[in-house]
């Protein structure tokens, strides 16, 4: 096993897998046991799938950037258990919906809103996985979540076949099953995701990502250290980075809290969070700048 390896690879997830097989897959492929990902895609979805390998999966709940921007297809008129095409039919209506109906009950939905988790989905209630209880046909409460939409924008759409696709940007922990169902309802036909494909996540794109044939060929050429993203990546474009000194850095890593003016940040005027980089140049981890207390203090370590 390569347990040394450390960093995040955008990788295209393909359909028909879940995001556990694409880890399974990548363990495999890269001899290592400690990976994750942010943010699970269906079965059906494709796209931007972010890895975290090694000591970089302590940053998979930290993104600064989470928000997603989604392409998904869906047919008006019909709903399932599922939220899906894949679902079992629960009703049909033949009613027409203009695109100008579409789009303004879209709008009804851009912004913060409240959304109640579909049964199929790995939420947990009472300790049990929501979709474990819906394939048994059992159902229960579920709490709305907060969440924002930033746009929604409809790039075809057929009045005859009530068939389109849409592209959203929205917040962690969003449906967009969930929300096309919901503007379904909202236009008293309802609705179903036909397709969906993930653009981008965690500030990575669809030109980022890597598909699992090009990783194993990559392994198999031993070329891995040219593809796998740093853990800093993620953070250096949104956080200010703070070098600390020789004798600063053995401190950091021994637990004590430098005061700011230890670590140049002395006229540091508003809590802020930063990158911190240990003497050589090593990436240590995340810290908040306190202006409060005057000290640096440890968020998230990754050495």
């Amino acid at each position: 096993m390569n347990d040394g390896l450390c960093g995040i690879i955008p990788v295209f997830k393909p359909g028909g897998w879940t995001s556990f097989d694409v880890v399974a897959k990548l363990r495999g492929i890269l001899h290592t046991k400690k990976i994750g990902h942010s943010g699970t895609l269906d079965p059906i979805a494709t796209g931007v799938l972010p890895i975290f390998i090694g000591k970089a999966t302590r940053a998979a709940d930290l993104l600064p950037d989470s928000k997603k921007t989604y392409k998904a297809g869906f047919r008006l008129g019909v709903t399932t258990d599922t939220q899906d095409i894949t679902g079992e039919v629960l009703s049909a209506s033949e009613i027409f919906v203009s695109r100008e109906e579409l789009e303004r009950a879209c709008e009804g939905f851009v912004g913060n809103i409240m959304q109640t988790p579909p049964m199929y989905s790995a939420v947990k209630v009472g300790g049990k996985k929501l979709c474990d209880l819906a394939r048994r046909g059992e159902t229960a409460e579920r709490s709305a979540k907060a969440r924002r939409i930033d746009f929604i924008s409809i790039w075809e759409y057929d009045e005859h076949t009530r068939e389109g696709v849409l592209c959203t940007s929205v917040s962690k922990g969003t449906y967009i099953r969930t929300l096309i169902n919901d503007i379904g309802e909202a236009l008293g036909c309802g609705g179903v995701m036909t397709s969906l494909q993930r653009q981008s996540a965690g500030g990575f794109g669809l030109d980022d990502c890597y598909t699992l044939e090009q990783l194993q060929q990559a392994a198999d050429e031993g070329s891995l250290d040219r593809i796998i993203a740093p853990t800093e990546s993620v953070f250096t474009g949104t956080y200010e980075s703070i070098q600390l000194g020789e004798r600063e850095t053995v401190m950091y890593k021994n637990g004590v809290r430098l005061r700011l003016e230890q670590v140049g940040a002395e006229n540091a005027k508003e809590h802020k969070t930063v990158c911190i980089f240990g003497f050589g140049g090593a990436f240590l981890g995340l810290g908040l700048l306190d202006t409060d207390d005057r000290l640096l203090k440890s968020v998230r370590n990754f050495y």
